[in-house]
């Protein structure tokens, strides 16, 4: 497991640069933290170092949006698995989980048995607490987050020792 703090939107892109370098076509990652978090941010910089075409926007509305890349590497795909109830509904999305990197926000517990190599990064991101329960995100001053990864399965093992 490793944690980081990230002061804004430019060091979350960074960090997702930084992890996409590591990442090859099977690999899952799961992203988890409250609305505002910085998941989609980070998922953008995943997609810069892959290659990918893009924009990277929340995938929110269609549930899962992938992203071909534009060289030789995986493509992207990110899934939104908030409305998801369970797996089955994941099964409908006929997701490509080993020719692609798949980025999951909101799909801890829901998603990881999806990995044919039993190996997944779960990243989880927290930000400040008592905005209210009338945050609006957008409005938000950058705030620093703290980022932890760990990784499970043989694929990452030891990866993210601190």
């Amino acid at each position: 497991m490793s944690s980081r703090v990230v002061a804004g939107t430019d060091e979350m892109e960074a960090l997702g640069r930084e992890l996409g370098a590591q990442l090859r076509a099977g690999d899952l990652v799961v992203l988890t933290g409250p609305l505002g978090a910085g998941k989609t941010t980070l998922t953008r910089g995943i997609g810069e170092a892959l290659g990918v075409r893009g924009p990277i926007t929340s995938p929110t509305f269609v549930l899962a949006r992938t992203h071909p890349a534009l060289g030789g590497g995986p493509d992207l795909v990110h899934v939104d698995a908030y409305r998801l109830g369970n797996a089955l509904e994941l099964d409908d999305l006929d997701i490509d989980y080993d020719t692609s990197v798949v980025v999951a926000e909101w799909g801890h517990g829901l998603i990881e048995s999806e990995s044919s190599s039993g190996s997944w990064l779960e990243v989880v991101i927290a930000r400040p607490e008592g905005a209210g329960d009338d945050f609006d995100p957008s409005d938000a001053p950058e705030e620093p987050r703290t980022v932890t990864i760990t990784g499970f399965g043989p694929r990452w093992k030891d990866a993210f020792d601190e």
